[in-house]
C-alpha cells in the first residue's frame, strides 16, 4: 500500500498550507453574490443525524423538501437529504421530488468500530431501503496502526456491495495527525473505491476545516490527473453561515475548478447552513427548515 501512495507526487505538503489556505479564505469574499450563494444552497446535503430523530421529524423535514420550490420559486433545491440507516425508509416513504439524493450514514458510523460483515450488511440495508448515497467512515485506528492494506479492503468491499450507488468516506480530518496523514487517508479511499471524499462527521472537534479541503482537493486533482476519475468532495461539521460555505467554494474552485462546481462533485453537509443562506439571500431571518 505505500508503494500505491508513492505513485502520487506530495510535495505540495512541504510548502506553508496555511499561508496558502488563509490567502484564499480572505479573497474568499470576491465570490460573495446571490448567484454564488444559489449555488452553494444547491450543494447542500441536508442533515439530520441526531439521538432523537424518528419518523415523523424526519417525515417533517421530507415534505419542507418537498415543498420547498413552492416557497422559494427562484431557488434551486438541495442536493440530498441525509439521515441515519433506519431513517431513510422515512425519507423514502415520503419524498415527491425526481433528481435528489438519499443518503444513509453506513459502516458503524460515527466511530466505525464494528465487524466489516455487520458494515457490510448495514450499508446494503439501507440501499435496500431505498438510499442511493452512503457515507461511512474511515477505519481510523486501522489506519493509526498502519493497516493501510485493511482500511483498502473495507472501503473496496463496501463499495463492491453497494454497487453504482454513491461510496462517500470520511477521512475524520480532525483526528488526523498531520496534512500527510489527510493526504495518504485522502488517496488510499479513492483507490479503494470511494466517489467522494468527505472531511468529518461532525461528532468530533475539530470537524471541517479549511485546511485539510485544501490538502484533500489536491489529492484530488491529482487522482484525477493520473487515473481521468473524477472524485467529490463533501466538507461537513460546523459549516453553519456564509462566510464559513464560501471559504471552501473558493478552495474547490480555486484547486479544482468550475466543473467540480456542482453536486455531481461538490457537497456540503449541513443542517444549519441552508436556513441562514435563504436568510442571506431574502435579506431577512428565515427559518424554513
Amino acid at each position: 500500500m505505500k508503494e500505491l501512495l508513492e505513485k502520487y507526487n506530495a510535495d505540495f505538503l512541504n510548502e506553508d498550507i496555511e499561508q496558502k489556505v488563509a490567502v484564499i479564505a480572505n479573497n474568499s469574499h470576491q465570490y460573495t453574490n446571490t448567484e454564488n450563494l444559489k449555488k452553494i444552497f444547491s450543494l447542500i446535503d441536508l442533515t439530520s443525524l441526531s439521538t432523537e430523530d424518528n419518523t415523523d421529524k424526519i417525515a417533517s423535514m421530507t415534505g419542507k423538501v418537498n415543498e420547498f420550490s413552492n416557497h422559494f420559486s427562484n431557488m434551486p433545491n438541495v442536493a440530498a437529504i441525509c439521515v441515519y440507516p433506519s431513517m431513510v425508509s422515512s425519507v423514502k416513504e415520503n419524498l415527491s421530488i425526481d433528481n435528489l439524493g438519499l443518503a444513509s450514514v453506513g459502516g458503524g458510523f460515527p466511530s466505525s468500530q464494528t465487524f466489516l460483515n455487520i458494515k457490510i450488511e448495514e450499508c446494503k440495508q439501507a440501499i435496500e431501503a431505498g438510499a442511493t448515497e452512503i457515507d461511512i467512515v474511515l477505519s481510523v485506528g486501522k489506519f493509526f496502526e498502519d493497516d493501510l492494506e485493511y482500511c483498502y479492503r473495507e472501503i473496496n468491499n463496501i463499495k463492491s456491495a453497494i454497487g453504482n450507488n454513491h461510496l462517500k468516506v470520511i477521512l475524520e480530518s480532525g483526528t488526523l495527525k498531520s496534512y500527510r496523514q489527510i493526504w495518504e487517508a485522502a488517496i488510499l479511499s479513492m483507490e479503494a473505491g470511494a466517489d467522494f471524499i468527505k472531511t468529518s462527521t461532525g461528532k468530533q472537534n475539530p470537524a471541517a476545516t479549511v485546511y485539510a479541503v485544501y490538502v484533500m482537493t489536491k489529492a484530488i486533482k491529482m487522482f484525477h490527473e493520473k487515473t481521468g476519475k473524477k472524485i467529490g468532495i463533501k466538507p461537513a461539521g460546523g459549516i453553519a453561515n456564509k462566510e464559513d460555505a464560501l471559504a471552501y467554494f473558493a478552495i474547490v474552485k480555486e484547486n479544482l475548478g468550475d466543473e467540480w462546481l456542482n453536486p455531481v462533485l461538490f457537497r456540503i453537509g449541513a443542517s444549519r447552513l441552508a436556513n441562514n443562506l435563504l436568510s442571506e439571500i431574502y435579506q431577512k431571518e428565515i427559518k424554513y427548515f
